[in-house]
């Protein structure tokens, strides 16, 4: 059975599994409305059965209560450790459209400034997008300069890595992840911590 360090990691899972598929997901999609989660003796058991239309899906995906717990204690949203479901090269894309939306969110909320959700949403923005291009670097080996091959076992990860293989650096990773935290600084600097 598949295994997700936190329940967040699990929903993202989901969320790209259902988004690979032949049809685009319902724009109203969110996976909550199909999963249902069970308590166990050491785990939840996140089950998503849906959506109503297009391909359906029927995952399962164990959650230890122990990496929930300690992604909690430790402030790391996805969880400790690396990734065995999500790919380095599905964390960057999802990195990306963090980002985007970020700035999307970041630029509204500078014209026209005041809204608390827009704040939020921005900065919520930035720090998945962050904490997305923080997984894709914990695929780095100690020491080593690039994220090695096998790090990229889904077609779509292995596909993000080809088309651009530089983004994968040690050092163009930290770039990223340095980027991001200091569009958080810059946003909640100018416009308050909230």
């Amino acid at each position: 059975m598949l295994r997700a360090r936190t329940l967040v990691e699990a929903f993202l899972y989901i969320d790209l599994t259902v988004a690979a598929g032949d049809e685009e997901p319902p724009e109203d999609f969110s996976a909550r409305r199909w999963t249902t989660l069970t308590e166990g003796p050491e785990t939840w058991t996140l089950r998503f059965d849906g959506p109503d239309t297009g391909r359906r899906h029927l995952i399962e995906i164990l959650v230890p209560y122990q990496t929930e717990s300690e992604a909690r204690r430790d402030r790391l949203r996805f969880g400790p450790g690396v990734s065995e479901l999500i790919d380095a090269g599905q964390w960057l894309s999802i990195s990306l459209v963090y980002a985007q939306r970020a700035l999307s969110a970041d630029l509204s909320y500078a014209a026209a400034p005041g809204d608390e959700e827009g704040f939020a949403d921005a900065v919520l923005n930035w720090e998945f997008a962050r904490d997305a291009a923080a997984e894709a670097a914990k695929f780095l080996p100690p020491g080593g300069g690039e994220v090695p091959p096998e790090a990229f076992w889904t077609e779509s990860g292995a596909a993000r890595r080809a088309e651009d293989p530089e983004r994968f650096t040690r050092s163009r990773l930290e770039d990223d992840i340095a980027f991001y935290q200091e569009s958080i600084d810059q946003f909640t600097g100018m416009f308050g911590d909230r």
